[in-house]
Order: C-alpha cells, then sequence, then structure tokens
C-alpha cells in the first residue's frame, strides 16, 4: 500500500546531482589555484564520490520520512472509514428494529359476528320504546309551558312596576327681556301685568330692571316651563297682549334642567 502512494508521488530523485554540482562549483572558487594543482585528479574523485555518497544517504532518509508519514496516514484514514462502517451497520438495525415494531402494532381486524336468529319480540320491544318516548315528550310539554307562565308573569310585574314610576318631565329655565314704549311706562304695572299670565307648567321667578338708555328700562323676568306644555312662542304671544305697558319680548337665555 505505502509502495502504490510513493510511486504517485512527484518526488526530487536528482536532487543529489544538483547538490553535489553546487558543492563542486564552490569548492572550486574557494580552493586556491596551488591547491589545485597539488591535489590529483584521483584525490579529487574520492572525494567526489564521497560527496555523493552522503548526498543519497540524505536523501533515502528523507524518503523513508516521507513513507512513515504516508504510512501513519493511511492507516488513520483506515480507522476513520472503519468507524463510518460501524455506524452505517448501527444505523440500519435501528432502522429495521423500528419497521417491525411498526409493522407489530397495527390494529387487529375484529372477526364479524356471528348472525344471531331473529327476535321474535323486538316488536314488543318498540311498543314500549314508543311510550316512553311518549312520556318524555309530554314531561317536556308541561315544562315548557311552565317556563312560559313564569315568564308572562313576570312581564306582567314589569309592565305594572314600570306604570307606577313618574315618568320624566322636561322642562327648561327661560330668562325674558321684555321692553316699555318709553321712559314714562309704570314698570310696576307692567310686572304685575307679565305675572298675571297663568299656564299649566309655568312658574314665574325672580326679576329686575335693567337701563337700556335714555332713561328707559327693561324687565328681565326668569320661569320655569315644562317643555311639553308650554313653550316661548306662547308666552310672548300671551305676554305682547299687554299693548299699554309692553312693546316687544325676547329670549335672552334658554337652558334645560
Amino acid at each position: 500500500m505505502a509502495v502504490n502512494v510513493l510511486a504517485e508521488e512527484k518526488i526530487w530523485f536528482d536532487k543529489y546531482k544538483y547538490d553535489d554540482a553546487e558543492t563542486q562549483y564552490y569548492i572550486h572558487l574557494n580552493t586556491p589555484v596551488a591547491t589545485k594543482i597539488q591535489n590529483p585528479p584521483a584525490m579529487q574523485n574520492v572525494l567526489l564520490v564521497n560527496h555523493q555518497k552522503s548526498a543519497v544517504q540524505g536523501s533515502d532518509i528523507e524518503l523513508c520520512a516521507r513513507v512513515t508519514s504516508l504510512e501513519k496516514e493511511n492507516q488513520n484514514l483506515h480507522q476513520v472509514v472503519e468507524d463510518l462502517r460501524l455506524a452505517l451497520s448501527k444505523l440500519e438495525a435501528r432502522l429495521s428494529t423500528l419497521e417491525k415494531s411498526s409493522t407489530s402494532t397495527k390494529p387487529a381486524v375484529c372477526p364479524p359476528a356471528p348472525h344471531s336468529k331473529p327476535n321474535t319480540k323486538q316488536p314488543e320491544a318498540e311498543e314500549v320504546d314508543d311510550d316512553d318516548i311518549d312520556l318524555f315528550g309530554s314531561s317536556d310539554e308541561e315544562e315548557s309551558a311552565e317556563k312560559e307562565r313564569v315568564r308572562e308573569e313576570r312581564l306582567r310585574q314589569y309592565a305594572e312596576k314600570k306604570s307606577k314610576k313618574p315618568a320624566l318631565i322636561a322642562k327648561s329655565s327661560i330668562l325674558l327681556d321684555v321692553k316699555p314704549w318709553d321712559d314714562e311706562t309704570d314698570m310696576v304695572k307692567l310686572e304685575e301685568s307679565v305675572r298675571t299670565v297663568q299656564m299649566d307648567g309655568l312658574v314665574w321667578g325672580a326679576s329686575k330692571l335693567v337701563p337700556v338708555g335714555y332713561g328707559i328700562k327693561k324687565l328681565q323676568i326668569q320661569c320655569v316651563v315644562e317643555d311639553d306644555k308650554v313653550g316661548t312662542d306662547q308666552l310672548e304671544e300671551e305676554i305682547t297682549k299687554f299693548e299699554d305697558y309692553v312693546q316687544s319680548v325676547d329670549v335672552a337665555a334658554f337652558n334645560k334642567i
């Protein structure tokens, strides 16, 4: 396995040649000329062979280290593949167990019940059921009638209570400005005339004289009226009937009570 992997690797097998050439180059540069002459060619060949041997040994050591590293990586890959194979087998076993348990929990089919002989007393049972239904029906009708009677009684009591309760009366507070003809008009007589107006739902209140100008004063008088019985137009019409004292009547303020 290691040899096959090594065959596919691109390793610099000729490295020692280049290393040797580089070494010889630097030796040639640094060696004096006399030394070169003294050393015979045989000695130079011996030195070259020794250097080549050392270069080959260094390449072998590097190659062995590389092979050892590749073998270790190969072992690690084998261990990972083995772990994956074990996990896959466990998963398949668990899946198989789950499939078996799902098939074993299917609901059992009940066998068909045997046909029973016809019951000759069935019509009597039906008659009894009909009687029971009639009895319950009559009970429901009685309860409904009782509930209806109670509801009508409560409605009647509510209507009586409501009829006895006094209805809310809408009222308004009105402030009237009653103007005389001139400054010689007797304002006391004018107010007495106004207060003589009496209607159902009308109550007179306080009054005062307010100067208008040139010695003329107008009468401001308060009254409370029931809206359904007395209107402002009706009041103005009744007050203006006193033509000897009253020139005009205006509504100064109108408020709901």
